[in-house]
This record gives structure tokens, C-alpha cells and sequence, in this order.
């Protein structure tokens, strides 16, 4: 009785892991890598090389200069003439540090929006952006670059319309902090602890954890596309995509991470512990007596 019984917990820790994994992955996530300015802005820094990105800026600076000018029926031709030269500007280290700039000062808005329950939206203010380009295109002579007006210019990132229960849900899970994490070693440890069969409840494990974090990355593929379906299907919402998936690279990594692993542990617990065959016993002769000959002959 006393043997089922801690067979049966063991087995209930090792389901509650699956839970478990997914909703510490994401608490550490929120707390460190959200939370946190440094990082956020190391995580979208490589986002001033993505073309999407790109495109979405130098689009809303090249609209905002239009609406400031009127040069007749040249119009098209300097409105091409502009956007060349802000995408040719977004290629360089300028474009880099001021990208940089921009999102050290919305990081304050993200942690607003997705963990506070305050804010309405995530934006980008492109005005330190269209600073240094106005900056850049007036040393190269470039035509009307000293009309670009410098005004807050917002890409909207993020609508808390479209988080509905993941708002409440990151909000939760930052305010936890690593203890889900913590949580999590101690049960993988109490679950081995009441296991009977040890190699058996180590391969359960493994699997737990692999199912974990498969849940993880179908979370956040989900997630995505919440967050993304109120925004407008422009350059916007190919730069709000992008800024998405940056953000949430390290939870895609460490769910694939687990996975990998959680199934390497299962698979070797499985082959450890099955049972080894004995090497064949070789067939025993019967000695023949000394002397003896084939019948029939003397």
C-alpha cells in the first residue's frame, strides 16, 4: 500500500511539472529579460538590421517630410528620392545608436503595458531617429533633407486591446520572479525522491519535461498572433512581428532546449534500464571414451 501510495504522488509531481516548466520559463523571462532595460535593449538592438523595421521607419519619416513639401509633379520622384536616402541611412552605426535610444526609452511602456495593467500601447517614437537622420541628409546636400520635421512619430509595437489574458497572466508571473523556477527543481527532485522504480520516474520525468516545453513554444506562437491581430496589416505590423519575435527569442530557445533535452533524459533512463541477455551458452560435446571407433568397423 505504502508503494502505490508514493508511486501514485510521484507520478502526479511528474505531471504538474509539464505545467509547471512553461509558466517558470516565462516568470523568469518577464522578470529578467523584460524587467530588465539593459537586456530589453540588447534584445532589440538587432532589430535596426531588420528590413521590416527598416522599411517601417524610413516609410513614416519619408511621409512626415511629404507632408511639410509640395514640389508639383516632381512630388513622387522626391518622395523616392527621400526614402532611398533614410534606408540607405538606416544601414549604419548612426541609425544603430539612435534605434537604441529609442527603445531604452520604451522600454518603460513595456513593462507598463504588459506587467502593470497600465498603458494603453507599446510605441516606438522614431523623433531620436528622424534627429539623426535630418542630421545625416543635410551633411550629404541631400534635397529638402532640412524641412524633415522633428516631432514624436510613433510605430505602435503593442495594443493592450489585443493582450486580453496574457496581460494578466505575464503581469502574475513577473510579480513570481524565479520561484517557479525553484518550484520546479524541487518537485523534479521530491518526484525522484518518492519514485520506487528510480530509472523509470527519471524517463517520466524526461518526458514531462519535453511536454513542457512543447507547451512552451505553442504558447508562444499563439500569443503571437493575439497580439498582432488589432494592428493595422502595414509596415507597422511587419515591424511590431519582428519586435515580437526579438523579444521572444530566448523563450522560443529555451523551449526547444527542453524539449531536446527532456527527451534525451527519457530515452537514456529507458535504455539503462532495460534488462541485459545473457551471452548464448555454447552446446556441451559429449566426450567420446577412448578407443572407441566408428561402428561397423574393427
Amino acid at each position: 500500500m505504502r508503494t502505490r501510495v508514493r508511486t501514485y504522488l510521484s507520478t502526479v509531481l511528474t505531471v504538474l511539472l509539464a505545467l509547471l516548466i512553461p509558466l517558470s520559463a516565462v516568470a523568469s523571462w518577464a522578470d529578467l529579460e523584460i524587467g530588465d532595460e539593459d537586456r530589453f535593449v540588447a534584445a532589440m538592438a538587432p532589430l535596426a538590421t531588420e528590413p521590416a523595421v527598416q522599411k517601417a521607419v524610413a516609410d513614416r519619416i519619408t511621409d512626415e517630410v511629404m507632408t511639410q513639401i509640395d514640389v508639383g509633379p516632381i512630388q513622387e520622384g522626391v518622395r523616392g528620392l527621400l526614402r532611398e536616402a533614410v534606408l540607405s541611412f538606416a544601414t549604419t552605426e548612426a541609425f544603430q545608436n539612435a534605434w537604441n535610444t529609442a527603445t531604452r526609452a520604451a522600454h518603460a511602456a513595456v513593462v507598463q503595458v504588459l506587467t502593470s495593467g497600465r498603458g494603453n500601447a507599446v510605441t516606438i517614437d522614431l523623433a531620436p531617429i528622424t534627429e539623426r537622420v535630418k542630421r545625416q541628409l543635410m551633411d550629404d546636400s541631400v534635397p529638402y533633407a532640412g524641412r524633415i520635421p522633428v516631432r514624436r512619430d510613433e510605430i505602435i509595437v503593442l495594443e493592450a486591446n489585443g493582450l486580453g489574458v496574457w496581460r494578466d497572466v505575464a503581469q502574475g508571473l513577473r510579480a513570481a520572479g524565479i520561484w517557479p523556477a525553484v518550484a520546479t527543481l524541487a518537485l523534479t527532485g521530491l518526484a525522484m525522491l518518492l519514485a520506487v522504480r528510480r530509472r523509470r520516474a527519471l524517463s517520466g520525468i524526461g518526458l514531462a519535461y519535453a511536454a513542457g516545453g512543447a507547451l512552451l513554444a505553442v504558447t508562444v506562437a499563439v500569443a503571437r498572433g493575439t497580439v498582432l491581430q488589432d494592428l493595422p496589416n502595414d509596415g507597422d505590423r511587419s515591424a511590431a512581428a519582428a519586435m515580437y519575435d526579438a523579444l521572444t527569442a530566448s523563450l522560443r530557445t529555451t523551449a526547444w532546449t527542453v524539449v531536446a533535452a527532456g527527451l534525451v533524459l527519457a530515452v537514456a533512463a529507458w535504455l539503462t534500464g532495460r534488462p541485459r541477455r545473457p551471452p548464448p551458452t555454447p552446446a556441451r560435446r559429449t566426450p567420446v571414451p577412448a578407443g572407441a571407433g566408428t561402428p561397423g568397423r574393427p
